[in-house]
C-alpha cells in the first residue's frame, strides 16, 4: 500500500531499477508518516562511506509529538540495505553515471519501505516527448471512450 509518491523523479528522470529499501526512523516520524504527513518532492539519495542516505524528507511532526524530542522535519535518515546491494548501487552510480532517487514510500507487512530508482537524468526534449507521448495516450483514450 502506497503512502506517497515522487511523481517529479518519473519526470526528471528515466528510471532504470528499482530498489526496495528499509528506513531508519523514529518513533515520532513513524506516527506522521502513517499519519500522511510527508513529502518525497524534494528529496534525494546519497552515498557516504559506504552507506546510503536520504536527505531532504520533509516530515512534519504531529502536534501531539513527544514534549522531550524535539522534531527534525528534514533530518537526514539512514537506508537499510545489504551489502551486495549496496555495493552493486555504488558501482553504478560512480562507473556508470546514474544517480538515485527515493520513488515512493509504501508498507511492507506492516514496516515503512522505500523505494529508489538507479536513474539517469532527462535532457528537456526527453521531458518534451514524453507530455507529448503522455498527452496522446489521453486523447486516445478518450477517443476510444466516445465512440464505444
Amino acid at each position: 500500500m502506497s503512502i506517497t509518491n515522487n511523481k517529479k523523479a518519473f519526470h526528471d528522470y528515466f528510471i532504470e531499477e528499482k530498489v526496495e529499501a528499509g528506513l531508519a526512523l523514529e518513533g515520532w516520524e513513524v506516527k506522521a508518516i502513517r499519519a500522511g504527513r510527508v513529502n518525497l518532492k524534494e528529496a534525494y539519495v546519497v552515498i557516504k562511506r559506504g552507506e546510503i542516505w536520504l536527505l531532504g524528507m520533509h516530515l512534519t511532526a504531529l502536534p501531539t509529538a513527544s514534549t522531550h524530542v524535539t522534531p527534525e522535519p528534514t533530518r537526514t535518515r539512514k537506508l537499510l540495505l545489504h551489502r551486495e546491494q549496496i555495493d552493486k548501487l555504488i558501482g553504478k552510480v560512480e562507473r556508470a553515471g546514474y544517480a538515485l532517487v527515493p520513488i515512493d514510500l509504501h508498507y511492507t507487512r506492516g514496516r515503512i519501505k522505500a523505494e529508489i530508482g538507479l536513474a539517469k537524468g532527462k535532457k528537456q526534449h526527453d521531458k518534451r516527448e514524453t507530455e507529448k507521448q503522455r498527452d496522446w495516450d489521453r486523447e486516445k483514450q478518450r477517443l476510444l471512450r466516445v465512440k464505444a
